[in-house]
Protein backbone atom coordinates (compact mmCIF):
# COMPACT_ATOMS: atom_id res chain seq x y z
CA UNK A 1 0.00 0.00 0.00
CA UNK A 2 1.53 3.58 -0.79
CA UNK A 3 2.20 5.13 2.46
CA UNK A 4 -0.26 8.32 3.36
CA UNK A 5 0.58 12.15 3.21
CA UNK A 6 -0.89 11.00 6.96
CA UNK A 7 1.78 8.49 7.90
CA UNK A 8 4.76 11.16 8.07
CA UNK A 9 5.90 13.26 10.91
CA UNK A 10 5.82 16.60 8.99
CA UNK A 11 1.72 16.66 8.19
CA UNK A 12 1.63 14.88 12.12
CA UNK A 13 3.04 17.77 13.18
CA UNK A 14 1.80 20.59 10.43
CA UNK A 15 -2.02 19.72 11.09
CA UNK A 16 -1.90 19.06 15.20
CA UNK A 17 0.09 22.33 15.76
CA UNK A 18 -1.08 24.52 12.77
CA UNK A 19 -4.56 23.81 11.45
CA UNK A 20 -6.50 22.01 13.85
CA UNK A 21 -6.76 25.09 16.52
CA UNK A 22 -8.35 26.43 13.57
CA UNK A 23 -10.97 24.63 12.72
CA UNK A 24 -14.05 26.59 13.13
CA UNK A 25 -16.68 25.35 15.05
CA UNK A 26 -13.65 23.13 17.06
CA UNK A 27 -14.99 23.78 20.36
CA UNK A 28 -18.97 23.27 19.74
CA UNK A 29 -18.03 19.99 17.79
CA UNK A 30 -17.28 18.48 21.17
CA UNK A 31 -19.97 20.18 22.84
CA UNK A 32 -22.68 18.56 20.77
CA UNK A 33 -21.04 15.04 20.18
CA UNK A 34 -20.81 15.05 23.82
CA UNK A 35 -24.43 15.93 24.20
CA UNK A 36 -25.46 13.39 22.12
CA UNK A 37 -23.43 10.50 23.81
CA UNK A 38 -24.86 11.82 27.16
CA UNK A 39 -28.28 11.51 25.98
CA UNK A 40 -28.83 8.61 23.93
CA UNK A 41 -25.52 6.32 26.15
CA UNK A 42 -24.58 7.91 29.26
CA UNK A 43 -22.99 4.28 30.78
CA UNK A 44 -20.88 2.86 28.39
CA UNK A 45 -18.58 0.38 29.25
CA UNK A 46 -16.29 0.50 25.56
CA UNK A 47 -15.64 3.07 23.13
CA UNK A 48 -13.25 2.93 19.73
CA UNK A 49 -12.08 5.85 18.53
CA UNK A 50 -11.37 4.94 14.95
CA UNK A 51 -8.61 7.31 13.12
CA UNK A 52 -8.22 8.74 16.27
CA UNK A 53 -5.33 11.15 15.46
CA UNK A 54 -4.31 12.36 18.72
CA UNK A 55 -7.16 10.52 20.90
CA UNK A 56 -9.06 14.44 21.04
CA UNK A 57 -12.52 13.08 20.38
CA UNK A 58 -11.96 9.79 22.47
CA UNK A 59 -10.27 11.90 25.19
CA UNK A 60 -12.94 14.20 25.52
CA UNK A 61 -15.57 11.37 26.08
CA UNK A 62 -13.41 9.69 28.82
CA UNK A 63 -13.41 13.01 30.63
CA UNK A 64 -17.15 12.45 30.89
CA UNK A 65 -16.71 8.53 31.46
CA UNK A 66 -13.87 7.98 32.94
CA UNK A 67 -14.22 4.75 34.24
CA UNK A 68 -15.01 3.48 30.25
CA UNK A 69 -12.38 1.27 28.10
CA UNK A 70 -11.19 3.44 25.43
CA UNK A 71 -9.24 1.93 22.09
CA UNK A 72 -7.14 4.79 20.56
CA UNK A 73 -6.82 3.33 16.85
CA UNK A 74 -4.92 4.95 14.07
CA UNK A 75 -2.37 3.64 10.83
CA UNK A 76 -0.19 6.95 11.86
CA UNK A 77 2.87 6.20 14.00
CA UNK A 78 3.48 10.11 14.65
CA UNK A 79 -0.10 10.31 15.19
CA UNK A 80 0.02 7.31 17.59
CA UNK A 81 2.86 8.56 19.72
CA UNK A 82 1.03 12.13 20.10
CA UNK A 83 -2.27 10.08 21.19
CA UNK A 84 0.76 8.49 24.12
CA UNK A 85 1.84 11.37 25.07
CA UNK A 86 -1.23 12.75 25.76
CA UNK A 87 -3.30 9.27 27.28
CA UNK A 88 0.00 8.88 29.86
CA UNK A 89 -1.38 8.20 33.39
CA UNK A 90 -4.83 6.85 31.84
CA UNK A 91 -5.27 3.04 32.60
CA UNK A 92 -8.16 2.86 30.65
CA UNK A 93 -6.89 3.62 27.26
CA UNK A 94 -5.62 1.82 24.70
CA UNK A 95 -3.56 3.05 21.89
CA UNK A 96 -3.31 0.36 18.89
CA UNK A 97 -1.96 0.63 15.42
CA UNK A 98 -4.43 -0.38 12.69
CA UNK A 99 -5.68 0.71 9.16
CA UNK A 100 -9.15 0.60 8.24
CA UNK A 101 -8.33 0.81 4.72
CA UNK A 102 -9.22 -3.16 4.17
CA UNK A 103 -11.83 -5.15 6.53
CA UNK A 104 -8.23 -6.60 8.31
CA UNK A 105 -8.31 -3.89 10.72
CA UNK A 106 -10.96 -6.28 12.55
CA UNK A 107 -8.73 -8.76 12.84
CA UNK A 108 -7.04 -7.14 15.65
CA UNK A 109 -7.24 -7.98 19.55
CA UNK A 110 -8.26 -5.50 20.86
CA UNK A 111 -11.33 -4.21 18.41
CA UNK A 112 -13.05 -7.34 17.82
CA UNK A 113 -14.95 -7.16 20.84
CA UNK A 114 -18.71 -4.88 20.70
CA UNK A 115 -18.23 -1.38 21.57
CA UNK A 116 -20.89 1.10 23.35
CA UNK A 117 -19.61 3.86 21.14
CA UNK A 118 -17.59 4.17 18.36
CA UNK A 119 -16.40 7.69 17.09
CA UNK A 120 -14.38 9.07 13.87
CA UNK A 121 -12.64 12.37 13.63
CA UNK A 122 -11.72 13.30 10.02
CA UNK A 123 -10.41 10.28 8.82
CA UNK A 124 -12.73 8.08 7.24
CA UNK A 125 -12.71 10.69 4.00
CA UNK A 126 -9.71 9.28 3.08
CA UNK A 127 -11.37 5.73 2.17
CA UNK A 128 -12.92 5.87 -1.51
CA UNK A 129 -17.08 5.81 -1.34
CA UNK A 130 -17.04 1.58 -1.58
CA UNK A 131 -15.16 1.47 1.30
CA UNK A 132 -16.97 4.26 3.20
CA UNK A 133 -19.74 1.96 2.79
CA UNK A 134 -18.05 -0.87 3.62
CA UNK A 135 -16.79 0.23 6.54
CA UNK A 136 -19.84 1.48 7.87
CA UNK A 137 -21.46 -1.77 7.93
CA UNK A 138 -18.25 -3.20 10.06
CA UNK A 139 -18.72 -0.59 12.62
CA UNK A 140 -22.70 -1.38 12.41
CA UNK A 141 -21.23 -4.87 13.26
CA UNK A 142 -18.88 -4.26 16.22
CA UNK A 143 -21.66 -2.38 18.19
CA UNK A 144 -23.58 -3.27 21.44
CA UNK A 145 -27.50 -3.71 20.81
CA UNK A 146 -28.23 0.21 20.61
CA UNK A 147 -24.71 1.54 20.13
CA UNK A 148 -23.68 4.50 18.78
CA UNK A 149 -21.75 6.04 16.05
CA UNK A 150 -20.57 9.70 15.63
CA UNK A 151 -18.46 10.45 12.84
CA UNK A 152 -17.08 14.27 12.62
CA UNK A 153 -16.02 14.59 9.16
CA UNK A 154 -14.59 16.56 5.78
CA UNK A 155 -18.18 16.12 3.71
CA UNK A 156 -18.49 17.33 0.09
CA UNK A 157 -20.25 20.33 -0.71
CA UNK A 158 -23.35 20.64 -3.02
CA UNK A 159 -21.57 22.73 -5.30
CA UNK A 160 -18.01 24.11 -6.53
CA UNK A 161 -19.03 27.45 -5.65
CA UNK A 162 -20.13 26.19 -2.19
CA UNK A 163 -16.37 25.17 -1.76
CA UNK A 164 -14.84 28.19 -2.63
CA UNK A 165 -16.68 30.08 0.50
CA UNK A 166 -16.09 26.93 2.24
CA UNK A 167 -12.28 27.44 1.27
CA UNK A 168 -12.12 31.50 1.83
CA UNK A 169 -14.06 30.95 4.91
CA UNK A 170 -11.32 28.43 6.30
CA UNK A 171 -7.96 30.34 5.38
CA UNK A 172 -10.15 33.42 7.46
CA UNK A 173 -9.89 30.84 10.35
CA UNK A 174 -6.07 29.83 9.59
CA UNK A 175 -5.08 33.20 9.21
CA UNK A 176 -6.74 34.23 12.39
CA UNK A 177 -5.49 31.44 14.57
CA UNK A 178 -2.33 32.14 13.19
CA UNK A 179 -2.50 35.73 13.84
CA UNK A 180 -3.26 34.87 17.32
CA UNK A 181 -0.41 32.53 18.02
CA UNK A 182 2.26 35.56 17.18
CA UNK A 183 3.05 34.31 13.27
CA UNK A 184 3.98 36.95 11.19
CA UNK A 185 2.47 34.87 8.04
CA UNK A 186 0.78 36.83 5.66
CA UNK A 187 -2.80 35.82 4.64
CA UNK A 188 -1.89 35.51 1.19
CA UNK A 189 0.95 33.20 2.58
CA UNK A 190 -1.42 30.97 4.63
CA UNK A 191 -3.82 30.84 1.46
CA UNK A 192 -1.02 29.43 -0.17
CA UNK A 193 -0.04 26.69 2.04
CA UNK A 194 -4.08 25.74 2.54
CA UNK A 195 -4.29 24.96 -1.81
CA UNK A 196 -0.96 23.51 -2.18
CA UNK A 197 -1.08 21.12 0.92
CA UNK A 198 0.14 17.54 -0.12
CA UNK A 199 -2.59 15.78 1.85
CA UNK A 200 -5.07 17.48 -0.41
CA UNK A 201 -5.35 14.30 -3.08
CA UNK A 202 -6.23 12.40 -0.39
CA UNK A 203 -9.59 13.93 0.38
CA UNK A 204 -12.37 11.63 -1.53
CA UNK A 205 -15.42 13.56 -0.01
CA UNK A 206 -18.67 12.29 -0.08
CA UNK A 207 -22.30 14.76 0.65
CA UNK A 208 -23.37 14.28 3.87
CA UNK A 209 -27.24 13.51 2.70
CA UNK A 210 -25.68 10.48 0.63
CA UNK A 211 -23.86 9.26 3.80
CA UNK A 212 -26.72 9.37 6.13
CA UNK A 213 -28.67 7.36 3.41
CA UNK A 214 -26.05 4.52 3.52
CA UNK A 215 -26.27 4.75 7.42
CA UNK A 216 -30.39 4.46 7.59
CA UNK A 217 -29.91 1.50 4.93
CA UNK A 218 -27.55 -0.63 7.15
CA UNK A 219 -29.83 -0.55 9.45
CA UNK A 220 -28.96 2.59 11.87
CA UNK A 221 -31.66 4.60 13.38
CA UNK A 222 -31.99 7.92 14.39
CA UNK A 223 -29.67 8.68 11.74
CA UNK A 224 -29.48 12.42 11.29
CA UNK A 225 -26.34 15.57 10.64
CA UNK A 226 -26.68 16.91 13.88
CA UNK A 227 -24.10 19.40 13.43
CA UNK A 228 -22.79 21.14 10.01
CA UNK A 229 -20.58 24.46 8.78
CA UNK A 230 -19.89 24.08 5.25
CA UNK A 231 -18.00 20.67 4.42
CA UNK A 232 -17.88 20.04 8.46
CA UNK A 233 -20.20 17.48 9.25
CA UNK A 234 -20.81 15.37 12.71
CA UNK A 235 -23.68 12.96 11.55
CA UNK A 236 -24.41 8.86 12.83
CA UNK A 237 -26.98 6.96 14.15
CA UNK A 238 -27.90 4.59 16.70
CA UNK A 239 -27.64 0.38 16.01
CA UNK A 240 -31.35 -0.35 15.73
CA UNK A 241 -32.42 -2.75 18.38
Amino acid sequence: MKQSQWQTRELTTFFLDGVRGAIPGAALQLSVLSKIVQSWLPGPKRILDLGCGDGILGRTLMTIFPMAEVVFADFSEPMLEAAKEKLKGKPHAAVIHCDFSSPQWLDHPDVNIPFDIIVSGFAIHHQPDGRKKELYGEIYNLLTESGLFLNLEHVSSATNQITRVFDDYFVDSLYAFHQSAGSSDSREEIEKTYYDRPDKVENLLASVDLQCQWLKKMGFQDVDCFFKIFELALFGGRKRT
